[in-house]
């Protein structure tokens, strides 16, 4: 069964949700986990994209946005519609929602900070998690 984190964040930011969803993603990635970062519409995918490549000098995480040719294809993949290719063990939820998808990966990580909207969403996340069953935790940041 998927197992799911929850990391709060004690910011309001969304550049701190993306600071925080690059570093996990480093850190997925360099465990070996194919891993696919789920975001809100292109306009997100494409700017979690651009502050991947940027938000750390040393670091390198080969990813793409779904739909740009690149092959073969990463180990990351950053996408807002459809379900990521098969073979994604993780997902980084960053939209509102949950995919109905989302049981085909081994782990989601949802990551709060502490702007209003975003509270309000997250908080109907958890209960949807926990009302179907799900072994959810919280991590305070």
């Amino acid at each position: 069964m998927t197992k799911v984190d929850f990391y709060i964040l004690q910011d309001t930011t969304l550049e701190a949700r993306f600071d925080f969803a690059c570093r996990l993603a480093e850190t997925i990635y360099r465990k070996g986990y194919r891993l696919h970062v789920h975001t809100q519409d292109e306009a997100m995918a494409r700017q979690f994209d651009e502050h991947l490549w940027k938000f750390r000098d040393e670091s390198y995480v080969p990813h793409a946005v779904v739909g740009d040719a690149v092959e073969p294809a990463p180990p990351v993949s950053i996408g807002w519609q459809a379900a990521p290719e098969p073979g994604v063990q993780a997902m980084l939820n960053l939209h509102d929602d949950i995919p109905e998808w989302f049981s085909r990966v081994e782990r989601v990580a949802e990551i709060i900070n502490q702007h209003q909207d975003v509270l309000r969403c997250k908080r109907a996340c958890w209960k949807t998690y926990k009302d179907r069953g799900y072994r959810v935790e919280a991590h305070k940041l």
